[in-house]
């Protein structure tokens, strides 16, 4: 039996968790998927101002395809809370396990990189942090504060976990309340594939959150993105982008789901071009404000541009 391991920074399994899963197929990618190894000067200068802060990214944990073209541009996401995750979802890479305490000078560090790197935008996510008793919201707020007072010009997007069970903590509202520009949060998937794609998440507490947003600040911009080749049909997607809808949601992604290793969930399909083109489509018909749908489409994938973009079609669209 395999076991899959990072023998680079960690000599142990990194996903023990999954060590006695089955083995899965790994499909080939098609011509359409392939992107150039990160090799570029700028690539490596991101690098080094992420290691000088020691800084996670959630380009690196996660395995993205775009890290060497966004790194070249000194784009980057960072990952906040450790890069231990309390949960095991069947296609994510980043490790499971015990995370440890939170680093009180994290949001100072983040502020000092997004100077550093000149960010006119910057994204923050983290792990799920189900041990502590409100996910992780304040710190969360803790780091978009530290970036507006050393970089005041700087557009910031959170990328969120689902907070699922920290309602008596006012988790949602303490982030929502530190004001970032974009609230991000990923639905992953189609509500039937939950059970074996995101075990430990619930769809509709999801949509939930999201909608929650926009109650307490309805002019913030929402976002939220799914996965396709996990084993949804396409009346699935339709479903969720009329769910997204009815939470406001304004921005959605839609990229395709690679395979990190063979104990992770299986490439089901890999969606052509055309069709992610035909999901766009529909999804501007539905009414979202902006949509990004291609087969390396990535929650923070040019998240900048995309800001903008969603900006002026909401001043469009109320005649500004």
């Amino acid at each position: 039996m395999a076991v899959v391991l990072d023998l680079v920074n960690n000599p142990r399994p990194r996903h023990p968790e999954k060590a006695h899963r089955p083995d899965t197929p790994l499909a080939k990618k098609p011509d359409w998927i392939r992107v150039k190894a990160p090799v570029s000067a700028g690539y490596n200068a991101t690098r080094e101002i992420m290691r000088v802060n020691g800084l996670k990214t959630v380009c690196e944990e996660a395995g993205c395809p775009n890290i060497g073209e966004c790194w070249e541009k000194k784009h980057a996401t960072f990952l906040i809370m450790g890069d231990t995750c309390t949960r095991a979802c069947a296609f994510c890479n980043v490790k499971t396990g015990r995370p440890e305490a939170l680093d009180p000078n994290e949001p100072h560090h983040v502020a000092e990189a997004t100077a550093k790197l000149g960010l006119a935008h910057i994204v923050v996510t983290s792990v799920d942090r189900d041990d502590l008793d409100d996910g992780g919201a304040r710190h969360f707020a803790e780091v978009i504060l530290a970036i507006r007072d050393k970089c005041p010009a700087t557009t910031i997007e959170v990328l969120t976990p689902d907070f699922l069970r920290k309602e008596n903590a006012n988790a949602l509202e303490t982030l929502v309340r530190a004001r970032p520009d974009v609230f991000n949060h990923n639905l992953e998937t189609v509500p039937s594939l939950y059970l074996t794609v995101r075990p430990g998440a619930r769809y509709f507490h999801s949509i939930r959150l999201l909608q929650q947003v926009k109650e307490i600040d309805p002019a913030m911009f929402t976002k939220s993105g799914i996965m396709a080749g996990l084993g949804e049909t396409r009346n699935e997607v339709l479903q969720v982008m009329d769910d997204l809808r009815s939470a406001n949601v304004d921005f959605l992604t839609i990229g395709q789901y690679l395979q990190p290793t063979r104990k992770h969930h299986e490439v089901k399909s890999f969606i052509t071009p055309e069709e992610f083109k035909a999901y766009e489509t529909v999804a501007y018909a539905k009414g979202f404000l902006m949509v990004s749908s291609s087969p390396l489409t990535r929650s923070s994938h040019h998240a900048g541009e995309d800001f903008a973009r969603m900006k002026a079609a909401r001043g469009a669209a109320q005649g500004k």
